[in-house]
């Protein structure tokens, strides 16, 4: 009699139209995964009752949920549409300005990309942003190279390389393309969404199916390590399971092809200054779903959102007083992060702004290496940007070169 192993279990994803509703069979997305460790659980209770012969007599099963967790390592796409349902808001293309005539300056790090006319502002451009520039007669080192957003006015963008590649200086260039590259997402302050999936287990070896309807993803992490692979962690709430001997979602689309993003490749940076001295960073979204059993039915109906609290930590070695005093004076900053799968100016990648934090500890070790300090953050809405500012109204926003 064959047995299951996990290098053939496939997982499969689909948005739900209704929620707890299997949708139509075609177009699932297959995801790549470290565990999928998602399976039925039933409330039980056994009876109460005092009897003359020392016993038990009843025990039932209750109402039906799916708990589990789904792990992996971070890369472009895979899990685009996780981060979109936990932050209430589909990726979307983010903001492009076309024919602008631009000036590019500076020797690095840091370079300035400034505007002869309009305004990046009103083009909705954020600080974080990844921008590309295209068309034009651009020379070879600045045109298509990923370009991060650290500073932002109406007409000049300070970016930095996040492989360290030089820019040229040149300009004015006529007839330049200036987009965000990819698509982002954020927490918004209207029009949030409400999305739930059913995601099926399949074991090819043994011709099993679990399809676990009415997924949410109740809470995520995202631990960047100083080295190794970025990980990601999703709480899996949901409805119900349906067992087959067949496969439920036909021909799905294979997983993604995107590599994995790693801490050594990329940029970060705390209240406006790139760090060298971070020596890990994690976070986490909690949408905080519940959801209660009814009278009648042995699942429960659906499951209800809350706010969505974003939480963290970083630690740094302690080399001033510079990111200690932050804590001791409860001063207002940004973290933002971009992580790229590869060393090229091209790369596809990751990038993560909380735009208004504040730091709640700010503890050291003691030992023999270098000190570290640890310090917890809770991430706030940047109630001061939006429309027309250089920075999103928002708690945490994701820009992803693939979604």
């Amino acid at each position: 009699m064959p047995q299951a192993t996990g290098i053939f279990k496939q997982v499969a994803l689909k948005r739900e139209v209704t929620f707890g509703v299997a949708p139509a069979a075609s177009a699932a997305q297959l995801l790549r995964r470290v565990t999928s460790k998602i399976d039925l659980k039933k409330d039980s209770y056994q009876s109460n009752e005092i009897r003359p012969d020392f016993q038990v007599a009843d025990f039932r099963h209750g109402v039906r949920r799916v708990k589990g967790t789904l792990a992996g390592e971070l890369s472009p796409k895979t899990y685009s549409d996780p981060f979109a349902a936990m932050l209430k808001r589909d990726f979307t293309a983010g903001a492009s300005a076309s024919a602008v005539s631009v000036t590019i300056a500076g020797t690095g790090p840091t370079y300035t990309v400034t505007r002869a006319a309009g305004s990046y502002l009103t083009d909705g451009f954020k600080i974080g942003d990844v921008i590309r520039l295209t068309v034009g007669t651009l020379n070879a080192a600045n045109i298509n190279k990923n370009l991060w957003i650290t500073g932002l006015t109406a007409t000049v963008a300070t970016v930095m390389v996040p492989n360290a590649s030089a820019l040229v200086a040149e300009g004015p260039i006529t007839s330049t393309t200036v987009s965000v590259f990819g698509k982002k997402t954020f927490i918004p302050t209207t029009g949030h969404t409400d999305v739930s999936f059913s995601l099926e287990h399949w074991y090819n070896d043994i011709s099993q199916s679990e399809l676990f309807t009415g997924i949410k993803f109740d809470k995520g992490d995202v631990q960047l390590p100083p080295t190794g692979m970025a990980t990601c962690n999703f709480d899996v709430m949901g409805q119900g399971m349906t067992p087959a001997q067949a496969r439920y979602f036909t021909s799905p689309t294979a997983v993604s092809t995107t590599g994995v993003v790693a801490a050594v490749n990329g940029l970060l940076m705390v209240n406006g200054v790139a760090q060298t001295v971070v020596t890990g960073l994690n976070f986490s979204l909690d949408p905080k779903f519940s959801g209660d059993p009814v009278v009648g039915a042995n699942v429960v109906p659906n499951l209800f959102a809350g706010p969505v609290g974003v939480t963290g930590q970083f630690t740094a070695y302690f080399t001033d007083n510079t990111l200690r005093d932050l804590f001791i004076s409860e001063t207002e900053i940004a973290i933002m992060v971009v992580l790229t799968t590869d060393n090229t100016a091209t790369a596809d990648f990751i990038s993560f702004v909380m735009p208004r934090i504040k730091l709640s500890d700010a503890a050291k070790d003691d030992g023999t290496g270098g000190t570290v300090q640890t310090f917890p953050f809770q991430a706030l809405i940047n109630i001061n940007g939006g429309a027309g500012i250089a920075t999103e109204q928002t708690t945490l926003s994701v820009q992803d070169s693939a979604a």
